[in-house]
């Protein structure tokens, strides 16, 4: 497997912070997301790699085996169980010592062949089963609610609840859904990377929403009342006399739900697009014209 640094895909250091990662991923996936970069295959290629970096380097558990183990994090809760075990192993018979550091990559050849161990040691030593891994293709209106779904894995039929507000490129781990352990070991993991496709006229920026909406040139001058899409209801806005076009407005928790977080959502911004008039007719023109001279 070749090393994938993730700090460098972020463009951070190593000694960044918790609040130093969330700010370099934000601008990241703002910048390449597959939104406002349509068709763009590398753009999607950095999307997923950012994504991926992420979800690493902003969890503090995966993080630490990632500093630790490099390529292999993933498995570093094997080696350190099997290292454990030989500790007290040693122990019990009176001896110190066990597993060092440098023992980690002879426990993977020992883990995917290739090992210097004896068959009888092979044999009886538990390992942990593969890590499975699914890519769940769903809608953006599929991901506003949270609701139940079953899966197939392999011949497993696996039920799974999704929550509402996961974001495109995002992966979550069900543990012990994975391939059978060796030895009785445990099972592997499964992990579900989901892919959301937005058909929407919304556009989504974590848990904001963003939408333009035409207003015509006289409810802009004059003002009035007009009434807009949120993504699941209609609500009516007062529009101020002599609005600007491209006046942006925030509709406070008309966004998207926050993950895991019941009853919170973000904003939903609108933004103005004030369309002229066309094919006047002669009263019209005329109207404008003494308008014009008395402006």
């Amino acid at each position: 497997m070749t090393f994938v640094d993730y700090y460098k895909i972020l463009g951070i250091e190593k000694t960044a912070t918790d609040k130093e990662v969330k700010k370099a991923y934000r601008k990241l996936a703002r910048k390449y997301h597959p939104d406002v970069n349509h068709g763009n295959k590398e753009a999607e290629k950095r999307f997923k790699e950012i994504n991926e970096a992420n979800e690493v380097l902003s969890n503090a558990e995966n993080r630490k085996k990632y500093d630790k183990y490099g390529k292999d994090w993933k498995h570093g809760e094997e080696f350190e169980k099997a290292q454990r075990q030989s500790q007290s192993q040693y122990q019990q018979h009176g001896f110190s010592g066990g597993y060092s550091e440098q023992d980690f990559s002879d426990f993977f050849e020992s883990m995917f062949g290739g090992a210097r161990t004896s068959s009888r040691q092979s044999s009886s030593r538990k390992y942990k089963g593969q890590d499975f891994n699914a890519e769940l293709h769903l809608n953006l209106k599929d991901v506003y609610e949270s609701h139940k779904q079953v899966l197939t894995v392999g011949a497993h039929k696996i039920r799974l609840t999704i929550p509402a507000g996961i974001e495109n490129g995002q992966v979550i781990k069900i543990k012990g859904k994975g391939d059978k352990g060796l030895n009785g070991g445990p099972n592997g993991d499964l992990y579900i990377k989901f892919s959301i496709k937005n058909h929407s006229k919304f556009k989504r920026y974590g848990n904001n929403l963003y939408t333009a909406v035409e207003l015509d040139l006289y409810t802009a001058l004059l003002g009035g009342e007009i009434t807009i899409d949120t993504f699941t209801s209609k609500v009516k806005l007062k529009i101020a006399p002599e609005t600007p076009n491209e006046t942006k407005v925030k509709l406070k928790g008309k966004g998207f739900p926050v993950y895991k977080k019941e009853n919170q959502f973000g904003d939903l911004i609108i933004t103005y697009h004030i369309k002229l008039p066309t094919n006047l007719n002669d009263k019209e023109k005329k109207l404008f014209k003494e308008l014009q001279k008395i402006r």
